[in-house]
């Protein structure tokens, strides 16, 4: 499955993208704000990309002019989840190399999950999280239509020592097809 927007391609990974993987997962201010610990090496890259990156629901972020990976975002369906959801609802997850926040590449990739989840999947709710400390993943569900739902004060995450303060967002299919088309239904 491949996903297109006006700036990125939203791809499966391949084992060659280890390299660029690691070039901004190996930095401490992307991972630890997601839940996990920077990459220590292309090697551990092409791992996560063999393990866990070759799911379904998840791609890699790339922008059209260059192929090359500048981050992760994931749609996961149901008990693949880590949240507790039916199979008609899903999780959005998402990651994004410093050099590109701030310049509406992840909001860009999200629509275009949350369409893809909405029209082609017919989910009934999307469900987003962030930890405590990271506001640009909280601007980005919110520039994307995403509500508060709740708090959970102590998440654990599998990849991190230690329980978070993750705020969990929602977005029903009603709300966005309001949002998008002006009514509830489509």
């Amino acid at each position: 499955m491949i996903l297109e927007t006006e700036r990125l391609i939203l791809r499966p990974f391949k084992e060659t993208d280890a390299a660029a993987v690691y070039e901004y997962a190996k930095d401490d201010r992307v991972g630890p704000i997601a839940g996990w610990p920077p990459h220590i090496s292309v090697e551990q890259s092409k791992e996560i990309i063999q393990t866990i990156f070759n799911q379904e629901g998840v791609f890699a972020v790339t922008l059209k002019n260059t192929d090359k990976v500048i981050g992760m975002i994931s749609l996961i369906v149901g008990a693949k989840s880590n949240f507790p959801i039916t199979e008609a609802e899903a999780e959005i997850s998402y990651w994004l190399g410093v050099p590109f926040w701030g310049k509406g590449i992840m909001p860009e990739a999200i629509k275009e999950i949350v369409r893809y989840g909405f029209e082609n999947l017919r989910l009934v709710n999307i469900w987003s999280g962030y930890y405590d400390g990271n506001a640009k993943s909280k601007i980005a569900q919110e520039k994307c239509g995403f509500r508060h739902h709740h708090i959970e004060e102590a998440s654990e995450s599998v990849y991190v020592a230690g329980a978070q303060v993750e705020h969990i967002s929602r977005m029903t299919r009603d709300e966005w097809t309001m949002a998008t088309y002006g009514k509830v239904s489509f």
